[in-house]
């Protein structure tokens, strides 16, 4: 199994995917992966033409080709014939919603699963890799079929993650929210994945990618936070 999973696509004053593009190339390159295969259905307000040519422009830069399941009129075929598959971010109720409708939790798997096709995801895309979607910041704008996600890895994800509580906001911090999940769930984990940070998956290791250390959740503990240099294959 090999993931790439990425906290989010822009960091504050930067280009689109420009943080991550140089570990989206080596990622993609050591499995001489030259075309990849592109999910966009978490786009909303935007078309799916457009977000596969915003993405097709970026990895361009590095050689390759960038496909969409959209174009096609059996998306199941297209992931089994993928040398690679992208899941971007956006709204991941609205991407769950469509890839339940579309069939496509099972051939993604069993790409990932059996047959060690890379994954590269961002945000909700990285949300996709869960058990569930239940950690994502985002609205429910529509209704899935179910929390379920494609079940990758056996932690959850929460991208974007903030320890910021702005003054004068009287709502739950996203620890908060977190600690709601883990008195619901109580024998899951969930990784604090802050910006400009990702997770590189190979096989049974992990390492954490960025400057900034990742925030580990567990009921009844006190969160603990990891460091890149740190041994996180106890995540999976």
């Amino acid at each position: 199994m090999r993931l790439l999973l990425i906290s989010n696509s822009t960091n504050a004053g930067e280009a689109y995917l420009e943080y991550p593009k140089r570990q989206i190339a080596d990622f993609l390159a050591a499995d001489g992966v030259k075309r990849v295969l592109f999910v966009p259905y978490a786009a909303v307000t935007f078309s799916y033409d457009d977000y596969q040519a915003k993405v097709a422009a970026r990895f361009a830069e590095f050689g390759v080709e960038v496909d969409s399941v959209h174009r096609y009129d059996n998306p199941a075929e297209a992931v089994r014939r993928a040398e690679a598959i992208v899941v971007g971010g956006g709204n991941t109720f609205h991407l769950a919603k469509t890839m339940q409708d579309q069939g496509l939790y099972e051939p993604i798997r069993e790409a990932v699963l059996a047959r060690g096709v890379p994954y590269v995801g961002w945000s909700a895309g990285s949300n996709m890799s869960c058990p569930t979607i239940c950690t994502t910041n985002d609205m429910p704008i529509v209704e899935p079929l179910s929390f379920k996600a494609l079940n990758l890895i056996s932690f959850q994800i929460n991208p974007h993650y903030l320890d910021a509580h702005p003054d004068g906001h009287a709502g739950e911090t996203r620890e908060m929210r977190i600690e709601e999940f883990l008195a619901a769930n109580k024998g899951i984990r969930v990784a604090g994945l802050r910006e400009g940070c990702m997770l590189r998956v190979e096989g049974d290791r992990v390492a954490l990618i960025g400057s900034r250390p990742l925030r580990l959740f567990r009921y009844g503990t006190e969160p603990q936070e990891l460091q890149p240099t740190d041994n996180l294959a106890g995540l999976l």
